[in-house]
């Protein structure tokens, strides 16, 4: 094996990579003891030269290293695909009788800039950082290898890329493909566009919430916000609901979850309403003077889009977040339940409840959390990588 470049880090900076965490940032850095060029392997030592592992370099970025390793390894096809059968395997555990789900999580797989997900017989792939990409054809090659599959598309759009010196990828990297695919989840069909959709197609996080709130909605009047293309209004409906209203900001995912419901056979319980979530609960739940307002539904699910892209915008969402739970409360039948969900690592669990309560407390509503909730096992939760971690959600029934 040829000798790397050595990155050395300060005192006391060390503790966090030995204990598993994969980033190493640039105010970590003692120096560098030879040049090395952005997207070299290079090795991470602590300023007593002892050994701490092997990763991506990139001087450019505020994450200078990206730890592959704790050893010294060969970056080469074999490694990427020992580290992707290992993560399918963790996938083949957890999630057995799944044929579209995450195959590699990045840094929750050991592969930081890295996501690959699965959709059947294609694939999508998602690259983050300088390393990875100058790589992108090992990548390729071993995912052919273990997967076979009908096509593989890239969907490297993602903002940090430019943190990374990268541009914007997205296209067919092999085979063919052209038009929307059908994806199973849980035995429903979606449809999915994978070149131009949302992120990578679906929200594979959640396809095991999909079933758990679904048992929550028998016999009941369901209101799916922020729907996108029917996840959770949908396995509500299949699961025994009387009645299912989708509402989403986009008249693009409405149509398609219109036709996702079609598909399965699903339609006549359904209704579906292109809306803006906030603008729909305020007019909802507006009375005049000395009118009560009659709640009608049985299950409200919120699942919307991340309110926040950084620490600095925390506060506001947490208004939008106590704003949408305020007027969904209100909206809810004595013993009814919300199933909510935030999808933003700067806010956690604790705070995220807390918000939850503090428009109970407005709305005169008195809940019992019955469920808590969090991201489905192919994206594992690797603690010492707080990152790792996201997706949380509760369930609460209205007591009074």
């Amino acid at each position: 094996m040829e000798s790397l470049p050595t990155l050395l880090l300060k005192p006391g900076e060390a503790d966090r990579i030995v204990a598993g965490h994969p980033w190493v940032y640039h105010g970590s850095v003692l120096r560098l003891t030879h040049p090395a060029a952005d997207g070299d392997l290079v090795q991470v030592k602590d300023h007593r030269q002892r050994l701490l592992g092997v990763g991506f370099y990139n001087s450019h970025s505020r994450i200078n290293v990206r730890v592959l390793s704790p050893e010294r390894i060969e970056v080469d096809q074999k490694f990427f695909e020992e580290r992707i059968r290992a993560a399918l395997t963790v996938r083949q555990k957890h999630l057995p009788g799944a044929s579209s789900f995450r195959v590699v999580n990045a840094e929750s797989d050991f592969l930081s800039g890295l996501i690959v997900d699965k959709y059947e017989d294609i694939l999508v792939i998602q690259i983050s950082a300088l390393g990875m990409d100058r790589r992108k054809e090992l990548i390729v090659a071993a995912l052919k290898e273990i997967f076979s599959p009908r096509a593989m598309v890239e969907r490297s759009e993602v903002a940090s890329r430019k943190f990374e010196g990268l541009a914007p990828a997205n296209g067919v990297l092999a085979g063919e493909l052209s038009g929307p695919v059908t994806v199973v989840l849980n035995g429903l069909k979606f449809e999915a566009d994978l070149i131009t959709g949302h992120k990578t197609g679906l929200y594979l996080d959640q396809q095991a919430n999909y079933r758990l709130v679904a048992d929550l909605a028998k016999g009941g009047e369901v209101l799916d916000c922020f729907s996108f293309l029917g996840g959770f209004g949908l396995h509500a409906a299949r699961s025994g609901a009387a009645h299912v209203h989708l509402l989403d900001q986009s008249a693009e995912a409405i149509g398609a979850a219109q036709r996702n419901a079609a598909v399965n056979g699903l339609e006549a319980k359904c209704s579906f309403e292109p809306a803006n979530v906030f603008d729909w609960l305020k007019a909802q739940t507006a009375t005049k003077a000395h009118e009560k307002l009659v709640p009608r539904w049985d299950l409200i699910v919120l699942d919307p889009p991340s309110f926040t892209r950084n620490r600095a915008s925390v506060p506001d969402a947490l208004r939008g977040y106590k704003e949408i739970h305020l007027r969904a409360l209100k909206l809810l039948k004595p013993g009814g339940t919300l199933a909510t969900f935030c999808c933003s690592h700067h806010v956690d669990a604790q705070l995220f409840q807390d918000t939850v309560l503090s428009a109970a407390f407005d709305a005169r509503r008195l809940l019992r959390r019955v469920a808590i909730y969090s991201q489905a096992p192919d994206h594992p939760i690797v603690p010492m990588i707080p990152e790792t971690e996201y997706l949380k959600g509760f369930a609460f029934e209205v007591i009074r």
